[in-house]
């Protein structure tokens, strides 16, 4: 197995549990235009790779003949099929493999979707290629990725938080982009699409709402969702007073963003890349 396969199983494992809970993942609006992007059918057969713990799979599976969850990690698969089983979903299954190497055979799909992952691939050209090789002559692809980081509120919450202790800090370098905002620009994503041979290439940028009802809650899905936030921290060789003062702050900022409600709406700006067969 690829050592960047074993690091995304061991990061991932770790976080399936939050992941699967998260408000960021389970915003409704994305999903929705997920689905109606799809243009699912009856008899659609779907396949959402890098699934994690199967929100995605949940959300269309009502609208389509059947979904797929294709994950690296079992402990995503597990989560997904407990969340499906649970909502009463019979027409969901699961397989384990790889972005890059999809266990499934040429032109057997008819809309291949992957939301906010591309980021943990090892080859994202590679895995591109593959989903426009599963899906059949006149089916979809679909991506969607984080758009533009300085838009991202979490993200500048995060960078706020730790200016509280590090006044200088800027956040982390953006040119180039970290991975996880790789395909910001809507014309890269393009660009991508276009490269594994995909046609009437379309991307949109949306809004995704995520609402946490205190800094802990923010904290605790930063630390937990992404390699990238325990990279920065881990560089600015923070003590634990100081991790504790950016969680107060945290909590502050969420608090002034809630204003009298009981949860903050914080807003995420989302490409959706769409290229057919």
């Amino acid at each position: 197995m690829p050592d960047h396969d074993q690091l995304i199983q061991s990061e991932f494992s770790r976080q399936a549990a939050v992941m699967a809970t998260a408000a960021i993942f389970n915003d409704a609006t994305i999903l929705a235009r997920i689905r109606e992007a799809g243009r699912l059918a009856a008899g659609s057969r779907v396949l959402d790779v890098a699934c994690g713990p199967g929100i995605v799979v949940e959300a269309l599976a009502r609208s389509a003949g059947e979904v797929i969850g294709c994950d690296i990690t079992p402990e995503m698969l597990e989560k997904a099929r407990e969340r499906c089983a649970k909502a009463g979903i019979a027409n969901a299954r699961f397989k384990p493999g790889r972005a890059e190497a999809l266990p499934f055979p040429d032109a057997s799909l008819d809309v291949v979707v992957s939301r906010s992952a591309v980021h943990h691939f090892a080859d994202p050209a590679a895995a591109f290629r593959e989903m426009a090789r599963v899906v059949k002559p006149g089916g979809r692809v679909l991506m969607s990725v984080y758009g533009d980081p300085r838009k991202i509120d979490f993200f500048s919450f995060f960078v706020q938080a730790i200016q509280s202790v590090r006044p200088d800090f800027n956040g982390p370098a953006l040119d180039p982009p970290p991975l996880p905002f790789q395909l910001q620009d809507p014309e890269t994503l393009r660009a991508k699409l276009s490269a594994a041979r995909l046609k009437t290439i379309k991307v949109e940028t949306i809004t995704e709402t995520m609402e946490v009802q205190s800094g802990q809650e923010l904290w605790e899905w930063l630390v937990s969702s992404n390699p990238i936030v325990e990279t920065v921290l881990g560089c600015l060789n923070l003590t634990n007073n100081e991790r504790d003062l950016i969680q107060q702050s945290l909590e502050k900022i969420v608090r002034t963003r809630a204003g009298g409600n009981r949860a903050a709406k914080l807003m995420s700006p989302i490409n959706i890349g769409i290229g057919t067969k």
